[in-house]
Formats: structure tokens, sequence, C-alpha cells
């Protein structure tokens, strides 16, 4: 199957991504099914065009018509749906995620669907610090990238799919990782930040720091309104990653502190000329 043969999809669990998810695609025509735990949300997303049919209920018929079936669910949650309820999926179907650790899943998955159903694992690189399908926009897809995530068991059919599904969404760069190299970026780039500006934010307790701050800092701990749940789930499933990388920052952070400490001007100056290099390959160029 490739993305064009797709004209049905189903999004299991209706949130920010998931919702943003189903407003893409209906640009593109396709037809968007729900299933998620709120009646509310469903509500909502009728009333706003963002899917034509929803429910609450784990519904035999709206799974077996989808073409493609997208979980935007905790991965713990996702891995227990598939061992509850993946007897409903039928071949020929391809699923996907949004799940932000995979190699601690996304095996599991693979051995747990029926035959002729194939895994295909992604992960959009995009969010906001809030939630819920009414906080869905699929503009935060654009400029954003989307990491693919096969393994040996995906067909190429499978990746390709996948691929046009990232580009359709708006995404601008789709890469492909494997399952254990992915967890090693998504460890240094999204869960170590986000440790760090939860560290940050926990340091100072001065009531009025609001009224004192300015961009630097506003923009350093953006991501330390977080969603407790969800984050704390993330770390723990990528945690042996997670602490080699907290590991290695704590080495440079050490480093500069010695550099501060004993007055070594060129030392700091070493490692703000690096980290300006390496910041500026990540400026956009107009």
């Amino acid at each position: 199957m490739i993305f064009n043969d797709v004209k049905h999809v189903l999004i299991v669990g209706l949130g920010l991504l998931g919702g943003s998810y189903a407003k893409a695609l209906k640009k593109k025509g396709i037809a968007v099914d729900a299933i998620t735990l709120e009646q509310s949300s469903i509500d909502y997303a009728l009333a706003h065009g963002i899917i034509d049919t929803g429910t609450t209920q784990i519904n035999a018929e709206i799974v077996s018509r989808a073409d493609l079936v997208v979980f935007a669910l905790y991965p713990h949650i996702f891995v227990e749906w598939i061992r509850n309820h993946g007897h409903l999926l039928r071949p020929g179907q391809v699923v996907t995620d949004v799940t932000g650790v995979k190699e601690s899943i996304v095996y599991e998955v693979q051995a747990l669907l029926p035959e002729g159903v194939e895994y295909i694992a992604a992960h959009p690189m995009a969010g906001r610090e809030v939630g819920g399908v009414e906080n869905s926009d699929d503009s935060i897809f654009h400029g954003a990238n989307y990491i693919v995530v096969p393994t040996e068991k995906n067909t190429t059919n499978a990746i390709w799919l996948c691929t046009e599904l990232g580009y359709a969404l708006g995404f601008a760069d789709v890469s492909c990782l494997d399952p254990k190299k992915h967890d090693e970026m998504i460890g240094f780039l999204s869960q170590l930040t986000h440790c760090i500006a939860v560290s940050l934010m926990c340091t100072c307790d001065d009531p009025n720091m609001k009224r004192y701050t300015g961009d630097s800092f506003r923009d350093l701990t953006r991501i330390a309104n977080i969603n407790d749940e969800m984050w704390s789930e993330l770390f723990l499933a990528n945690q042996q990653t997670l602490l080699e990388q907290m590991e290695a920052y704590r080495c440079r952070f050490d480093r500069l502190y010695e550099c501060i400490k004993e007055g070594d001007r060129e030392g700091m100056r070493e490692m703000m000329r690096l980290s300006t290099a390496r910041r500026q390959l990540f400026d956009k160029k107009v």
C-alpha cells in the first residue's frame, strides 16, 4: 500500500497529536474515524469537523474499515490496546504511532499483531505544552521533523507509506532511524532537555522571579510546563539511555563550573565557541 491508497484512517487517542493528525488528513480528503476515552473529545471533534465519526467504544467495524490506524496513546496503553484488541485488526492494514520511545515497545507490538497486519513506528517531533483535541493544530507539523522507525520486520512499502504520511501531514524533513538509535537521539534531544528545564524551574523558589526574567529564561524553560504523567513514563521507558545522556551533560556542566571557579576564561570561551558553532547549524536560513 502507498499513501495514495489510503482512503480511511482510524485514530486511536484523540488528544493534541491525534487531533492534529486528523485535521491534516481531512485536508487531504481522507475520511477520519476516532476512538478515544472521553465523549467530550468526540463531541468537540465532530462539531468542528475534525473527524467524520467517533466513538468511546472499541468498535470492530470502525477498526476493520481503516486502511491506516494511527495510535496516539501513551506507550503502555498502546501495548495494552494491541494485546487486548489487536485481533480486531485485519490483514492488509498498516498500523503506526506517535509514541516518544520505541525500543521498549516496537518489538512487542510487532509480535502481538495478527498475521498480515504491519506496524511501522513513527515519531512526530512536534507538540505543545497543552493537550487535548481542542488545542489540536496541524500547523505544528509545518517546518518540523518526523522520524520513521523501522525494524527488520518492516516491508519497503510500509516504510514508504509512513514516509509519505510524514510529508502529507506537513513535516519539512522525514528521516529514518532504527529503534535503538531513535531512543539514543530522543534521549539527548528531547528527554534530556526536558530534564534540564524541569531542574532549572525547581532550583529557585522566589515568588517574584517572573517580574525579573527575560527571554532567555522563558525560552529555556518553555518545556518545563510538562505533562508529568506522560513524561515520567517516557523517562523510565528510556531509563538507561537517558541516564547516560544526563551523565554526559553533567560532565560538560562540571567542566564549565570548573572553568568559572578557576577563572579559566579561555576554557569558557572554547566551550562557548563550540556551542555557538553547533547552534548555528539549527538556525534556519532565510
